[in-house]
């Protein structure tokens, strides 16, 4: 569970980076470890479509993380593709689980030592653009204002997304 002021401390930062030059591999990069240092999430991973729509891993909390992004690109089946191609959010999940979706997906998150995973899209209006995985060492479920926050840090991510491209679209217009 997060501390309030902390949670509004960082939103004001991620906004914050809105109104100066910036790079967006550096914010979804403060999007995964804030999630991470904020939320009790274990580890969180961003991937992004390209402008074809295919999925890419831009940002990570750990390397473990970031192998096992690459593994569930590499697979086609895990939490994050799934949020990504529905545009709604993955609840909670136990990797565990015998009923899993993602069955090669899942075991190799639970050698890891991963327990639950669940993951959001970064959506504007109806074009998702990529999504965001959290990973937990523990079956415990995010509280619901866990997920508000996570939200609001998803969305402001994808806000920055937006804005980038369509600043360097213009400039390319020039």
């Amino acid at each position: 569970m997060f501390e309030a002021a902390d949670a509004m401390r960082s939103i004001a930062e991620m906004a914050d980076t809105l109104v100066e030059d910036y790079d967006v591999v550096d914010v979804l990069t403060g999007l995964a470890d804030r999630c991470v240092s904020l939320l009790g999430v274990t580890a969180a991973g961003v991937m992004l479509a390209s402008p074809g729509g295919n999925l890419g891993l831009v940002a990570s909390s750990s390397e473990t993380m970031r192998l096992l992004e690459l593994f569930e690109l590499q697979t086609q089946e895990g939490p994050c593709l799934d949020a990504f191609r529905t545009g709604e959010r993955v609840e909670h999940q136990d990797l565990e689980a015998e009923s899993s979706p993602w069955p090669s997906f899942s075991a190799a998150a639970v050698k890891e030592g991963f327990q639950s995973v669940s993951a959001l899209p970064l959506r504007f209006r109806d074009v998702t653009l990529g999504a965001l995985n959290l990973f937990s060492v523990t079956q415990d479920p995010m509280s619901e204002a866990d997920v508000m926050v996570t939200r609001a840090f998803a969305d402001l991510a994808t806000l920055s997304i937006v804005q980038h491209r369509a600043s360097a679209e213009a400039g390319m217009n020039e």
